[in-house]
């Protein structure tokens, strides 16, 4: 590989707010850790998660560089890096860590993979913190069976693509939910049985949950919305079932009173995707699962657009308008 250089370019807050706090700018390459490889970055995942930490809804130190995935080479190993993990320099590796939004990163080799020969640099990127949080949502989260009914808010977005097309390859039964007319075939080409458009005037979702289970309710909702929605998740689940409430996209649930679940004995999860796969172990598994998935089903990985990083801003912007479909990239 060419010599590491000393300064790179990154995308930095020093405060939160909107996209005006996000700086472009250089600073240093980081030097890794004994456990840790250096990674030059092909590809950075935009996730609605780094506008949390953005505005300040998550709380982190300052100055801060944003990302939380990538992928790319390795650049160099750490000496402690442990050599069961077969890491060299030029391999190709995605990764879940922190300070993606840069030329280079440095991530504990505990939360870096290999690629597989059969998958892109750019779509092992878009599945990592997505396609992972949708496949532990349907195995840990609420262990969905073949022949379940499920519902899938914002289904055309990143996570609820991924739960679309993991669901159909479960043989399970999904209602999607959109935003526009324009997004219903996106939703069926990815697996979803029954599409609704969620806009007032245009799409019942719960009617239409009723009409589909027999008035039983759904066995599970994924529900990565968030404020205005948790409380019909709550009338649209079935006796026993969950409601998953994996994102905040239109603000934080509100507190709610506990005894409502006792009417169908439902359950309410808050989970992440971090606690799933805090393990290598965990971690391998579930990548190791996806990948199959995604090469044994022919996935398709819906990219939106792959963004300049220094037009970093304009990919907030348009991750936060909630019109996108599939996942939002940066590339240095």
């Amino acid at each position: 590989m060419a010599p590491i250089p000393k300064l790179m370019k990154a995308v930095q807050i020093e405060r939160t707010g909107g996209i005006e706090v996000l700086q472009y700018k250089d600073v240093p390459v980081p030097t890794p850790k004994n456990d840790e490889v250096l990674i030059k970055n092909e590809f950075i995942g935009v996730n609605y998660i780094d506008t949390y930490f953005r505005t300040g809804l998550y709380p982190s130190p300052k100055p801060m560089i944003l990302g939380r995935e990538g992928s790319g080479t390795i650049a160099s190993v750490g000496s402690g890096v442990s050599k069961s993990l077969g890491f060299a320099e030029g391999d190709e590796v995605a990764y879940m860590g922190t300070s993606a939004y840069a030329d280079f990163t440095a991530c504990p080799a505990e939360k870096v993979l290999k690629i597989p020969d059969q998958v892109s640099s750019s779509d092992a990127c878009s599945a990592l913190i997505q396609g992972l949080t949708a496949l532990t949502l349907v195995e840990e989260t609420h262990k969905v069976q073949s022949g379940d009914w499920v519902l899938v808010l914002a289904a055309t977005g990143g996570v609820g693509g991924w739960l679309c097309q993991i669901l159909r390859a479960k043989g399970a039964k999904t209602i999607g939910t959109v935003g526009s007319e324009e997004k219903v075939a996106t939703a069926k080409g990815q697996g979803a049985d029954v599409v609704v458009i969620d806009r007032p005037g245009q799409g019942d979702v719960l009617q239409t949950v009723k009409e589909c289970t027999d008035g039983q309710g759904v066995a599970a909702v994924f529900d990565g919305v968030g404020k205005d929605t948790f409380e019909r998740s709550l009338e649209c689940v079935a006796r026993k079932g969950t409601v998953a409430s994996f994102g905040n996209a239109s603000g934080a649930v509100e507190p709610f009173l506990i005894s409502k679940l006792s009417a169908n004995n439902a359950k309410v999860a808050r989970p992440t995707l971090y606690n799933y796969v805090a393990t290598r172990q965990e971690f391998e598994n579930y990548s190791d699962e996806l990948f199959k998935m995604m090469i044994q089903n022919s996935f398709s990985v819906r990219i939106h657009e792959t963004y300049p990083l220094k037009d970093v801003a304009r990919a907030h912007t348009d991750i936060e308008s909630r019109k996108t479909m599939g996942k939002l990239l940066l590339k240095p």
